[in-house]
């Protein structure tokens, strides 16, 4: 781990100021839902603004996620930089005698940054302490109304009694946003910030104001390509509870109202970004700020018979990730494969940090400036005890054991980006599966999955 001293950043011995992050984090939203990078249906200005001033990762990934609640785990992966069964075991389900680890907003408040957040913090009240020196309406939890958010103030001693909290009168993302900007108009320049404003939309209630709901008339909604009433199989998750949020079999009126819904919960989302940045711009601090967007977790809204985001296919595993700032790229796109727990080691070498050792991600810092195109050559995902997947190069592999039935399920992602025609029983790829298989071995020994295929049941 790393040691707790004093630490004079190479940037300040080359006579740069250390720059601030802003990091605009969305709940529930799925890599293509950004106008600018090819989905024409949704309005999103302000992150195509975001895109066109920095770089965008096509093929950003979460790990997947051991409980239904997935935002949970992936959020500890994203402030802890560590796998999935790492951070269930020490985060989502401690288990005494757990590994080890840093957060990222704890090392940089070590580093003389003032740390603040607003929003969603689904990690418990005692990592929030933590991590940030100040903060403004924080959420605990994982889903709320976005009319009357349960929220509370900052305690600087890490204490939220329940009847301390309050409903906020302000739709979330105004209200994140407004306190985020108060934030920033109160910073003196030199003195370096992390903001993490932290939104829940655009998870249901899809809620949206009326004037965004008029945006996007259900009728005129296209519907995806990988449109199913049901989904073809039992993946051990179909009654959970976001699956519930509309009968089956899925209609194509009703899946029109969900993706209209969630379209508007975007752009008013989006709105809102607008404000925070140009906030940000009014300040003074752009010119020294590097400000990120990301996603917990994408969400099926309909593909594949599906709703909700316990599945591992690409609309559930897949999110947006924009990174942009002071001498990095614009309006660049990366096509390699990257964690969002990759964010964690990145912004330690952007602030000239150095990367705790118990962190297992790969700083996106080398696409970034043009050393490398990528920083692995596969990914590995799993959700809870019944489904793994992997990819690498223009193949990904799902594999389920549901009630002692196994199924598998092989993708060529370069000609079926939608995830329609499952290529498993073809005679000629036995090998790929082979070949996969072994690959997902190998990173569930990595990243200590607890699950083993070689097992009945996998063993669990």
């Amino acid at each position: 781990m790393m040691r707790r001293r004093e630490f004079l950043p190479l940037l300040m011995q080359l006579g740069k100021k250390r720059p601030n992050i802003l990091l605009l984090f969305s709940d529930d939203q799925r890599f293509d839902t950004i106008h600018s990078l090819g989905n024409t249906a949704v309005k999103t200005p302000n992150l195509d603004r975001l895109a066109a001033r920095g770089t965008t990762f096509t093929r950003a990934h979460i790990m997947g996620g051991t409980i239904p609640a997935v935002c949970s785990p992936s959020r500890a992966m994203l402030a802890t930089g560590q796998t999935l069964f790492h951070v269930t075991d020490s985060i989502v389900n401690p288990k005494p005698n757990a590994r080890p680890f840093d957060m990222f907003p704890e090392v940089l408040r070590k580093n003389g940054y003032t740390t603040f957040h607003t929003g969603k913090w689904h990690n418990g009240e005692k990592l929030h302490a933590r991590c940030f020196t100040t903060a403004s309406n924080i959420f605990f939890g994982g889903m709320d109304d976005h009319t009357s958010t349960l929220v509370a103030d900052f305690d600087p001693d890490g204490k939220y009694p329940k009847e301390k909290r309050q409903r906020a009168k302000t739709f979330s993302s105004e209200l994140f946003s407004d306190s985020a900007i108060e934030f920033l108009n109160k910073q003196k320049p030199g003195d370096p910030f992390l903001a993490y404003v932290a939104y829940t939309a655009p998870h249901d209630p899809r809620i949206a104001p009326q004037q965004f709901r008029d945006m996007y008339p259900p009728e005129n909604i296209a519907i995806p390509e990988n449109f199913l009433p049901e989904h073809p199989f039992d993946n051990g998750e179909l009654k959970v509870r976001d699956e519930a949020l509309a009968p089956w079999p899925r209609t194509k009126t009703r899946i029109r109202k969900e993706i209209s819904d969630y379209y508007a919960m975007i752009t008013h989302l989006d709105l809102h970004i607008g404000r925070v940045l140009d906030a940000l711009d009014a300040s003074g601090h752009a010119g020294n700020t590097i400000v990120i967007f990301a996603a917990d977790n994408g969400l099926a809204v309909g593909r594949h018979g599906l709703l909700g985001k316990q599945n591992l296919y690409e609309h559930s595993i897949r999110v947006p990730l924009i990174i942009g700032g002071p001498d990095l790229p614009r309006n660049r796109k990366s096509e390699g494969l990257v964690y969002l727990f990759d964010l964690f080691p990145t912004i330690c070498d952007l602030t000239a940090l150095p990367i705790p050792s118990t962190v297992e991600g790969h700083s996106l810092a080398p696409i970034l400036h043009g050393q490398k195109t990528s920083v692995r050559d596969s990914v590995f995902y799993a959700y809870r005890n019944f489904q793994r997947g992997v990819h690498a190069d223009r193949w990904k592999m799902i594999r389920y054991m549901v009630n002692g039935v196994e199924t598998t399920q092989l993708f060529d992602l370069q000609t079926d980006p939608w995830e329609m025609r499952d290529l498993s029983k073809v005679l000629r790829n036995a090998g790929k599966i082979k070949e996969l298989t072994t690959l997902m071995k190998d990173w569930m020994k990595q990243t200590d999955d607890p699950a083993d295929l070689d097992k009945p049941h996998w063993g669990i």
